[in-house]
């Protein structure tokens, strides 16, 4: 089997190891790029609707969820959301901002693809797709300047750096595989249990009959998870859309929510944030309107939603026929719906996965080993998810970089 020796091999073609490798391969460093897939970067291209998030303005490291939630800040310091808009301008791509300091191409996602090659290219980087990775294993004993081995399909790679950047487990289509938890262990790191994140959630039977026949409403809210009576600390609010499927809860407040959730917790929905339900309810009193109470609701939410809340707490009713309880309790519940969870959609359908190699195991300044030095993990494959809104793209655009100047 043929051999070849290079500086580093970089396993995983995505956001994280062609930032990687091309950072690497402008210090003059010989590079080497293993995607299995026929083709490079498929989550980028699929990504913000084919417009690529591509970062978020205002990125910091409380928009990660992570066991060390300080993990994340050296190497987001070192390669601002700035540094990487400076590249895109550089290449002409055209862009423009959404809501909240979201970036999306005018044009496509594969715009930004197109800079990663380029930039790839003029570095000297080499990529190989379609090249399964078999065996990763250091290299023999006695072997001057130490090392690792790489086997694939098309030989054998010698370096003295081995980067890990191949993502997590979300969107197996894409082909998503543990390939990276497995090495970690190989190495003797440890793994922060893995589950699926930006994710949508799963009514239980009852509320399934509840509200499944509202699939396709939307309504802006604001969403949270309560842990109570957990040693967990309540995660924080979202006020975003929320959109009902046939199966449960989705739209970005909900995704948003459901990187904080866990098997039996409670999310918890304001229906109507910044309204003051109660007070809008006793001022249609006062002024003696006859109107239903649902049709007073319908003000603020979609007809749909109004009927059915109504219908299920039993007001449908003209307003004046409502005593005080029942209006108290009514706008109490809309302003803090609880819903238990059976689940997620899954890995199919998450954006991301939450857990990965524990960051107490890496340096936080080059994602290096600790205890293996020479061996890298950026990306998603670390313990380090972002929230909705390109920050998961700011990390990797920011592990990859601090891990290629450190090669």
């Amino acid at each position: 089997m043929a051999r070849e020796t290079v500086d580093a091999v970089v396993v995983g073609a995505g956001a994280a190891g062609l930032m990687c490798a091309m950072e690497a391969g402008k210090r003059g460093r010989r590079v080497v790029v293993l995607e299995h897939n026929p083709r490079i970067a498929r989550k980028i291209l699929i990504s913000g609707g084919g417009r690529c998030n591509f970062t978020n303005r205002h990125t910091t490291a409380e928009n990660f969820v992570s066991r060390n939630p300080h993990f994340a800040k050296s190497a987001l310091a070192r390669y601002t959301p700035r540094d990487f808009i400076a590249m895109v301008e550089r290449h002409g791509i055209r862009y423009h901002e959404k809501t909240l300091g979201q970036l999306f191409c005018d044009r496509t996602a594969s715009d930004i693809v197109g800079m990663l090659e380029a930039e790839c290219a003029a570095a000297g980087v080499g990529i190989l797709t379609g090249c399964a990775v078999g065996r990763v294993g250091g290299m023999p004993a006695g072997t001057e300047g130490g090392g690792f081995e790489v086997e694939t399909g098309r030989g054998v790679l010698q370096c003295a750096a081995l980067v890990i950047a191949t993502g997590g487990l979300s969107i197996p289509k894409l082909g998503a595989t543990p390939f990276g938890y497995t090495v970690a262990r190989q190495f003797g790191l440890r793994i922060v249990e893995c589950r699926p994140a930006l994710v949508p959630l799963i009514f239980d039977d009852v509320d399934r009959r509840r509200f499944g026949g509202l699939a396709g409403v939307a309504a802006d809210v604001a969403a949270k998870v309560t842990a109570e009576g957990t040693a967990r600390a309540s995660g924080p609010s979202f006020r975003e859309k929320l959109l009902f499927t046939h199966r449960g809860l989705s739209g970005p407040a909900i995704l948003q929510a459901s990187s904080y959730w866990r098997a039996g917790e409670c999310v918890e929905i304001d229906l109507l944030p910044g309204v003051d339900f109660a007070a809008v309810l006793a001022a249609c009193r006062a002024a003696g309107t006859r109107a239903e109470v649902r049709t007073v609701l319908a003000r603020y939410l979609p007809k749909r939603l109004a009927d059915r809340w109504c219908q299920l707490q039993d007001m449908v009713k003209p307003l004046i026929a409502c005593s005080d309880r029942e209006v108290a309790e009514m706008a109490a519940a809309l302003h803090a719906w609880r819903v238990q969870p059976a689940g997620t959609e899954g890995y199919e359908k998450a954006e991301v996965t939450a857990g990965g190699v524990d960051t107490a195991g890496l340096s936080s300044q080059t994602m290096e080993c600790r205890n293996v030095p020479g061996l890298y993990f950026i990306g998603e494959v670390a313990d380090v998810t972002g929230q909705l809104g390109g920050f998961n793209f700011q990390w990797a655009w920011a592990s990859g970089a601090v891990a290629g100047r450190a090669l």
